[in-house]
């Protein structure tokens, strides 16, 4: 835990020394911008002392976001410190004399690092907009062409995204009139008796087929069972490695889900997509629900045909969201051929309040419309 909050104040350290430090300022006044920027870049630890974990802040909304303003103020202006000094780095080489970075340039990135962080901040926090995309699946039964499912992921029901925002999350839900609601993991941060509210307007939700739900990986750090059956309890069927069959004008499709790979790690099952599709129908379409996206050619390979998953968050900012690609198997956002699989990866309903910050990589209530391709 002490190198979790370590490598949080690396974008910190790095500012004060390459940023802050060479400014014209007094000593005095060097130092108490460091002193006001180290403690700002420990978020996380206020977060862990206020709940005993570092994904459940459990501060007033307000205190949340400037939190996470400040936290994302400083990694931007670590970005863009870290992108002059190369700048620099080649101009000086190409010039063959080391230059020196004016102090109304280093103004200037502090205060594109604010405006950027404000913005970040603004599209992470926000009720999602409408995204509609369109599958085609071979093996769909024809009545099943034009079947609407909606996804919601990685909702991360907290302090930040709390009870009104849930609540207009499941009106617009609703108002999409789907015929199936699949919850993809991360529904929440927090201990039931800190969320119990939050969570309660979930049990509004209602689809023509039902709604649906897989644990991610922050269901296994605030207790999974209990959170399982609480969200049984609010009108929604888990898929703990197994299925449902759904009925429509005499065909079948396959809804399977999985728990998430970090289930090991509480002595509970890891995902096992066979076990999933046990005794289900084989000719005909299945749908996977796998929270994370790292083991599509495995559910490939099992027979599934689509695999919805989330956990990525799309990787929060355009262009460096191929970080996040390295630890998901390559996938990261958006819809994917896997080996003959289509995999739709949601760039997230909300995302972990820890780092709440969109930049190029906007949050999405996506509505699924499956297609029985030629």
């Amino acid at each position: 835990m002490i190198r979790f909050h370590l490598m949080f104040a690396l974008p910190c350290l790095f500012v004060i020394a390459r940023f802050l430090w060479p400014l014209p300022w007094t000593l005095r006044a060097r130092l108490a911008a460091a002193l006001v920027l180290l403690l700002a870049s420990q978020y996380h630890l206020y977060s862990r002392l206020s709940s005993g974990s570092v994904f459940s802040p459990e501060f007033p909304r307000e205190i949340v976001i400037a939190f996470n303003w400040a936290f994302s103020a400083i990694l931007l202006l670590a970005l863009l410190q870290l992108a002059l000094d190369l700048v620099m780095l080649v101009a000086s080489l190409v010039r063959w004399r080391r230059l020196a970075i004016a102090p109304r340039l280093r103004y200037g990135l502090a205060a594109a690092a604010m405006a950027l962080a404000a913005i970040g901040v603004h599209q992470a926090i926000r009720v999602p907009p409408l995204k509609d995309v369109e599958i085609h699946i071979a093996k769909l039964p024809p009545q099943f062409d034009g079947y609407r499912i909606v996804q919601l992921t990685d909702m991360h029901i907290s302090r930040l995204f709390d009870a009104p925002w849930t609540r207009a999350v499941v009106a617009n839900s609703n108002a999409l009139d789907a015929d199936l609601i699949v919850v993809t993991g991360d529904m929440i941060d927090g201990a039931i008796r800190d969320r119990a509210a939050d969570v309660a307007p979930l049990r509004g939700l209602h689809a023509r087929d039902g709604v649906y739900v897989i644990p991610g990986n922050h269901e296994y750090f605030f207790g999974h069972d209990a959170w399982m059956q609480y969200f049984a309890g609010l009108g929604m069927t888990a898929l703990d490695n197994s299925h449902a069959v759904i009925e429509r004008g005499g065909a079948q499709l396959v809804l399977a889900g999985v728990t998430d790979v970090t289930a090991p790690n509480t002595g509970l099952p890891a995902p096992d997509v066979a076990q999933a599709l046990k005794g289900a129908p084989t000719n005909t379409a299945v749908v996977l629900l796998d929270h994370q996206p790292r083991n599509a050619r495995h559910a490939a390979a099992l027979g599934a045909d689509l695999q919805l998953s989330g956990h990525t968050h799309g990787g929060l900012i355009a262009g460096l969201d191929r970080l996040f690609a390295l630890a998901n198997g390559g996938f990261v956002s958006g819809l994917y051929e896997v080996d003959g699989m289509q995999l739709y990866v949601n760039n997230g309903t909300a995302l972990w309040p820890g780092l709440a910050l969109r930049l190029g990589r906007p949050s999405e209530l996506t509505r699924i419309t499956l297609r029985k391709s030629n």
